[in-house]
């Protein structure tokens, strides 16, 4: 298995959006880049916000795309061309609504769960959907016609405090899986939830 190489937090630009649940890939790259005491620049070739970082001793590359979030997948496609990345060597950091704020959870491969971003992704990729993702849970609204309304809405401050604790227990694992210890990290961040 490849060594990810890439890290892509989704979500939609602009400050109206910034601070909503679908955004939550979003703070998870942001997140990282602080980490690493470096920030995400426009990079126009790549239709989003780029930085390479070193994590565990390698360059990766840390990408939020500028595009909405049903159009994720022309950045990924442009990173991936540029730098020959292959759909393995990628990480999606994206909103998981049937997962409650507090929880996150490693995966590869799989459908999109009726998930624009990983949709469009999929598609860009040639319908390849190898790639690793980082679901970070958000909640439901427990009514489906309620999705989009919710998605697009700030979290309450505990539910907030909550999601942004899975991310910081994220950034804790990162570097096992970096570095292809797929089951050290899952066994660490999928036993996590925070306290409320």
């Amino acid at each position: 298995m490849n060594q990810v190489k890439a890290i892509i937090g989704l979500g939609n630009p602009g400050a109206d959006y910034a601070a909503t649940r679908h955004n939550a890939g979003a703070w998870l790259v942001q997140a990282v880049a602080r980490a690493a005491g470096d920030e995400l620049r426009p990079e126009k070739k790549f239709l989003g916000l780029h930085a390479k970082v070193q994590m565990g001793g390698q360059e990766v590359h840390l990408l939020e795309p500028t595009t909405f979030m049903n159009r994720s997948g022309g950045a990924v496609a442009a990173l991936c061309q540029f730098f020959k990345l292959a759909p393995d060597e990628l990480l999606v950091a994206h909103d998981e609504l049937d997962m409650p704020p507090g929880t996150a959870r490693y995966k590869t491969g799989g459908g999109h769960g009726g998930h624009n971003g990983l949709r469009d992704i999929t598609s860009a990729l040639g319908g390849d959907n190898g790639f690793h993702r980082l679901r970070i849970g958000i909640g439901h609204p427990g009514d489906s016609r309620q999705v989009t309304h919710y998605v697009l809405g700030r979290p309450g401050k505990a539910e907030l405090a909550a999601i942004d604790d899975a991310i910081d227990e994220c950034l804790a694992t990162l570097p096992q899986a970096m570095a292809g210890d797929w089951a050290k990290a899952m066994n660490r961040l999928h036993s996590f939830t925070a306290p409320s």
